[in-house]
């Protein structure tokens, strides 16, 4: 698939995602928010924690309260390496994605220095079922969620890479994490990230409307030998628990799957969108 998009077609996503132009996307049936979370229960959720089985809800890790998915460690005496992931039921392939967050309370006793303040949403991910009870990550694109501690830099939606690279500027990135131009969120404050992806061609980062990311050709890392590895075109989407105790208030996206082959028709959808923005403006 090659989709080449110039950066005022991507920022009507931007746009979208902030809800400033929501009477007109209410008019485009095919463009309306989906909520993956419910506000009540993790119905259409799977749990992966590491160390234990597929939908073993260890320690209460995750759970439901005052509306919002909380991420929670109290039942733990330490966190033991204990990485986990809530896993949404279905797979995706071209989507934008919204996320809301905020990072609260301490880090439980035992986790990692840089897991302070830190959780992700992980796209293209693999199948929970495949992994292995030891297994910490999935295999995925990691949008990395960061919070500041208050005085030092610390930029969020940074991209990480478990099992997976990625082509930025022509050039294949092995590196595992590289930062994001975004600004750093201090304190117990609400953030919202959103994540386009569109198949193996594109994925693009916002923080708070402003894009601070972007690259193409997600993979897997390649065999011995290889320079390439898989393209990914599809895969599972899961919020992870990393020590820090997280909230996550709303999950939603806007499934792009009808448009995925047909550029010149996704580009007519943004560009309508575009032209009503400026007549509402």
């Amino acid at each position: 698939m090659k989709v080449q998009f110039n950066k005022a077609l991507i920022t009507i996503f931007c746009i979208i995602g902030l809800g400033i132009i929501s009477t007109e996307c209410s008019a485009q049936k095919n463009m309306k928010w989906k909520q993956l979370f419910n506000g009540k229960d993790l119905n259409d959720w799977q749990i992966k924690i590491r160390h234990h089985e597929l939908n073993d809800n260890f320690g209460n890790t995750f759970q439901v309260n005052d509306g919002n998915i909380q991420v929670r460690y109290d039942e733990y005496s330490k966190f033991d390496e204990q990485f986990g992931h809530l896993f949404y039921k279905e797979p995706f392939s071209s989507y934008l994605i919204g996320v809301e967050y905020r990072f609260v309370g301490d880090q439980v006793k035992g986790g990692p220095g840089w897991a302070y303040r830190n959780s992700g949403i992980m796209v293209h991910g693999q199948d929970p079922v495949t992994m292995t009870v030891d297994q910490d990550f999935p295999n995925s694109i990691e949008v990395q969620l960061l919070g500041g501690n208050g005085k030092d830099e610390r930029s969020t939606a940074n991209l990480c890479t478990p099992g997976t690279q990625f082509v930025k500027d022509g050039k294949i990135i092995k590196q595992h994490c590289i930062n994001s131009t975004s600004k750093t969120y201090h304190g117990d404050q609400w953030t919202r990230v959103e994540v386009l992806v569109l198949r193996d061609s594109l994925i693009v980062h916002y923080v708070n409307g402003e894009e601070v990311m972007s690259y193409t050709k997600p993979q897997l890392d390649p065999i011995k030998g290889s320079e390439q590895g898989e393209l990914l075109k599809s895969g599972s989407i899961s919020l992870q628990s990393e020590s820090h105790p997280v909230d996550f208030r709303k999950v939603e996206i806007i499934d792009l799957k009808k448009y995925a082959d047909k550029p010149k028709k996704l580009k007519k959808v943004i560009g309508k969108l575009m032209a009503k923005k400026r007549t509402a403006l």
